[in-house]
């Protein structure tokens, strides 16, 4: 098992970094470039795999009003679940107060060591977050891996496609396709580096944090937690009402990514993978290419539950109460801010001292407080935000009609395995004898 099975060697891997990074600390910092080394390959995989995928969905649907119904019912689905998250978030907060009790003073916090972590950045406004997303060269949409302007891109090519035929341009589509393949094929290629990646992020994440800061901090790291716990057990029941799917069996079928996702706190390094067992798990691929990717800016539920507890957590720690309506502003003013946030270096500091500084009565400073707990909090995050797109993308699907209801049941019940692309995931073999199932 420890050959052959990707989970296997990821858990061994996670195991034996937390211990290097706990014995040795200066070894677990050393071999950080092992998983910094491995998110970068696979970024720069993500812009290509998004445009091909994205291009040959809407080529093959057929229809770009149906694309066009995907993306509109996807930005509902996102700014619900979103919102929800941060209220149950405020919710959260306000039973189990988590920062009482801790009566620091504002005055003797470094402010200085937050600018470090945002390097002096600053989240976009609205109209700027909007202007960025559209791509003002098609070669530094894909050179500075900006995901929305990828995928305007790739809707106008698709659109193209529509527009013009498989007689005027019969060549592009199956070019397109078979780039996918090869992007798929070296992804799994890069896939088996996963281990090293998760031994070297965790040994350099207890490594350079230690375990003491569990302690330091255990209320506000339990609060977290339990409530992403709580959030995702709502979305394996909204899941269940919706499609009749099993939230557990996906988490069961997507085990080494979700492994891979929380040692590497990166969720940007199972995108090319998910992708791949959404879509052979029955779900259409324009649905896939445009939901996925688009909810890695608009739905950010895991940072969505923590900006909301952060929050209250800074106020009640600097002793300021703050009332119902400025509880509510901080909800409003979050549900803008967290849309800018992918991309951002130190994006939930921003957010938090953005908010800080519209309230005007929790000191600025006071953000950092959390500095020596935010890394912690990168593992609920993570999980949270990928279940929660992925639950999305069923949602959709399922809602316009292009989910392979038979098939998904099949696939996470593992009547079918999955099967890596190198090709057509539809007409390769599992290890037993099948007829290529229909897909709407």
């Amino acid at each position: 098992m420890l050959r052959t099975s990707l989970f296997v060697q990821v858990t061994c891997a996670l195991v034996l970094g937390v211990a290097v990074g706990r014995l040795w600390p200066d070894v677990g910092t050393a071999v950080q470039p092992l998983g910094d080394g491995f998110i970068r390959l696979i970024k720069a995989l993500i812009a290509p795999l998004v445009f091909c995928v994205v291009v040959t969905g809407i080529a093959k649907a057929g229809n770009l009003r149906a694309f066009g119904r995907i993306g509109l019912k996807a930005l509902i689905w996102f700014e619900v679940a979103t919102t929800f998250a941060l209220l149950i978030g405020l919710f959260a907060g306000n039973l189990f107060q988590p920062g009482v009790g801790m009566n620091v003073d504002p005055a003797k916090l470094d402010s200085a060591a937050v600018n470090a972590k945002t390097g002096g950045g600053e989240l976009p406004s609205t109209s700027e977050f909007v202007l960025h997303s559209l791509p003002e060269s098609a070669v530094g949409a894909f050179a500075e891996n900006a995901l929305l302007q990828v995928l305007v891109l790739a809707c106008l090519v698709g659109a193209a496609l529509l527009h013009l035929g498989h007689t005027k341009v019969p060549a592009i589509l199956p070019a397109v396709e078979q780039v996918q393949d090869i992007v798929f094929t070296v992804v799994g290629y890069i896939m088996r580096l996963a281990p090293l990646a998760v031994f070297g992020a965790t040994a350099h994440l207890v490594g350079e944090y230690g375990l003491g800061v569990m302690s330091t901090y255990g209320k506000l790291i339990a609060v977290c937690y339990g409530v992403a716990l709580l959030f995702l057990a709502l979305l394996a029941v909204a899941l269940k009402a919706v499609t009749g799917l099993s939230l557990w069996k996906f988490v069961r079928y997507t085990r080494e990514e979700m492994l891979l996702a929380l040692g590497t706190a990166s969720s940007e390094s199972v995108m090319p993978r998910m992708m791949q067992k959404l879509r052979q798990a029955g779900c259409r691929d324009d649905a896939v290419g445009l939901v996925l990717p688009t909810g890695y800016s608009f739905n950010l539920d895991g940072a969505s539950i923590y900006l909301s507890i952060a929050t209250l957590f800074i106020a009640q720690a600097v002793g300021v109460d703050l009332s119902l309506g400025q509880q509510v502003s901080v909800v409003l003013m979050l549900m803008l801010t967290s849309k800018g946030m992918a991309g951002v270096p130190g994006s939930a500091f921003l957010a938090l001292s953005a908010t800080a500084a519209a309230l005007g009565v929790i000191p600025a400073g006071a953000v950092a407080l959390l500095l020596g707990v935010d890394r912690i909090m990168d593992s609920m995050r993570v999980a949270t935000n990928l279940l929660g797109n992925c639950v999305a993308v069923f949602a959709v699907s399922r809602w316009e009609g292009a989910l392979d209801m038979v098939r998904a049941k099949k696939v996470l019940g593992g009547d079918i395995a999955f099967v890596p692309e190198e090709g057509d995931p539809r007409t390769q073999d599992s290890g037993e004898t099948r007829t290529e199932e229909a897909r709407p």
